[in-house]
């Protein structure tokens, strides 16, 4: 592979520069491809520190030789933007612009700090205060409904356990799952293979559920308050998703599935079923 050894790719024998021209990144498991000298377009960034250096095997590869930086992957396509032009151009209505002011942190990236930084919040309905905190306000009422929720944060709620200050809404979770079953019925047989949880609903009530395992790789610029059925998680176990929604105050009050059935081998009798299932879930 020809990232495996880049001092092979260093052209000539004058810069002795140990990257080659093309770089190839894994940014927490998110694949780039870049220039090298738009990795150094920064100046003492952390990127510049890492690919100015002489000894390019110190760096963290990946099994394919990729170079590896364990952050926020799809965030980082905002950083190179950046790095490309020193400009910062982001979707409307972005609701990561906290966590994207963090990662800018990071790479040490003090000029798109300043630019990320929640100055504008007083006019734009949007601010950036609420998205490092709760996306889910309502930017018109941000302080008053600041206000109530600390408020409602300081009564007495053992017996609902906070559940005031919950969201109503509906989620629905739905997974393709197969099996195999032979002649036999009795016989060893290969249960419910999950591909893929997918998730529908509001996007701030899927990120409050499911955080961290929610995979927005599809849909990663939508609003807090719009819906979405772009989503799933980067588990497949339904239990797992149960729970999480349980946890959440959420309850099933709806399911449905269709299934068809197809022979494995036209030699044998052997089954493939093939089904997609949904669960509609509610919170009041």
């Amino acid at each position: 592979m020809a990232l495996a050894d880049p001092a092979g790719c260093a052209k000539g024998g004058e810069d002795s520069n140990p990257f080659p021209e093309i770089i190839e990144l894994n940014v927490g498991g998110q694949v780039y491809i870049t220039r090298h000298p738009t990795l150094l377009s920064v100046p003492g960034s952390l990127l510049w520190q890492m690919f100015t250096q002489q000894n390019a095997r110190s760096l963290a590869r990946d099994s394919k030789g990729r170079f590896f930086v364990d952050r926020d992957g799809f965030l980082f396509r905002y950083i190179l933007d950046y790095l490309r032009d020193q400009q910062l151009v982001l979707p409307e209505h972005f609701p990561e612009r906290g966590r994207l002011q963090r990662e800018a942190e990071f790479f040490m990236l003090p000029e798109l700090v300043k630019l990320l930084a929640p100055k504008l919040s007083e006019q734009n309905s949007l601010g950036d205060d609420p998205c490092q905190s709760d996306p889910e306000e309502p930017s018109p009422g941000a302080d008053t409904g600041r206000s109530l929720a600390s408020a409602a944060a300081t009564l007495p709620s053992a017996a609902s356990g906070g559940a005031e200050g919950r969201r109503a809404g509906f989620i629905t979770i739905g997974y393709r799952g197969s099996y195999t079953l032979g002649r036999d019925s009795q016989t060893d047989a290969k249960f419910r293979r999950v591909a893929r949880i997918m998730v529908c609903g509001k996007t701030s009530l899927a990120k409050e559920v499911f955080g961290d395992t929610l995979n927005e790789s599809r849909d990663p610029d939508r609003p807090p308050e719009r819906y979405t059925s772009r989503y799933y998680l980067k588990f497949t176990f339904l239990e797992q998703a149960f729970d999480k929604l349980a946890d959440a105050g959420f309850h099933m009050v709806a399911c449905n599935s269709t299934g068809t059935c197809a022979f494995a081998h036209e030699q044998t009798d052997d089954r493939i079923w093939t089904s997609y299932t949904e669960y509609v879930f509610y919170r009041e």
